[in-house]
Formats: C-alpha cells, structure tokens, sequence
C-alpha cells in the first residue's frame, strides 16, 4: 500500500502534467517502435535506449518525442528537488513496474516498463524486470539537481 509520502510524491510529479503544462502540437506525430532489448546491467544504456526519447538525454523532460504528446514529461532531474532533497526511488520503481494514473501513461504516452522488462527473459521474468527497474532506478538517482 502506498504511504502518505508515495502519494504525495506522485501528486507533485503529476501536478505539471495536470496543471497546464500540457499542451498540443499540430502535425507532429510519436512514432511507435519496437523494444530493442539493452543489457540489463546498464542503468544507463537502458535510459539512452527507453526513456531518452521523451525525457532527453539529460532527463530535463524535452527529448525528441516530448513535442508530440498531449501531456509534457517529467523533468527527472528534479524528482530529489520534489521531494525534499531525497530522491524518492520507491515511487520511481511503482511508476516503471506499474504506471501511473496519469494520462500520459498507457494511452499512447510512457509504457508501464514493468510488463516490457518481465518479456526480455523468458526463462527468469521476474528476475529480469527486478533487475533492470533496480539498475534504471539508480540511474535515475544520478542525473538529480543536487
């Protein structure tokens, strides 16, 4: 079950998303294409490859995709600022295991991960999705504005 402070983290990274800083953009489409499988070991090359393509290369929320969604993304460098200096890696890895409520996930914005992460290893799924939401979730903590 969520805490009082999960919930609170959510609320503030949803509240851009829901305060306005959506915004649409004519004739710009967000092409849809396969998941090229990354190592599971790289935080990194995981972000280059799944994330970086709407939340930029530097996680600022302003990659190449980001114009052709309804909902702006998040500027993952901010998430410790949001949440009082701690980087709040226990609302990160909900958000990639299960999605969000926000309309940018699951509606032809940020794929819940946790479903796409279990499918690259057959053999030990849950090991696999643990694994790279673990290594992605660290990585996350190094692009925070300190």
């Amino acid at each position: 079950m969520f805490s009082r402070l999960s919930i609170v983290v959510l609320a503030g990274l949803l509240a851009p998303a829901i305060f306005g800083h959506a915004q649409q953009v004519k004739n710009v489409s967000v092409n849809l294409v396969p998941v090229r499988t990354t190592p599971a070991s790289s935080g990194q090359e995981m972000y280059s490859q799944y994330c970086a393509v709407c939340h930029g290369a530097e996680g600022r929320g302003n990659g190449p995709a980001a114009k052709g969604l309804k909902v702006h993304p998040t500027n993952l460098t901010m998430l410790s600022a949001m949440n009082s200096g701690k980087f709040p890696a226990n609302s990160v890895v909900t958000v990639l295991r299960y999605g969000t409520d926000s309309p940018v996930h699951n509606v032809n914005g940020m794929p819940v991960w946790g479903p796409v992460f279990r499918s690259m290893n057959a053999a030990n799924p849950s090991s696999e999705e643990l694994q790279r939401i673990s290594n992605l979730t660290r990585y996350l903590d190094t692009m925070q504005v300190r």
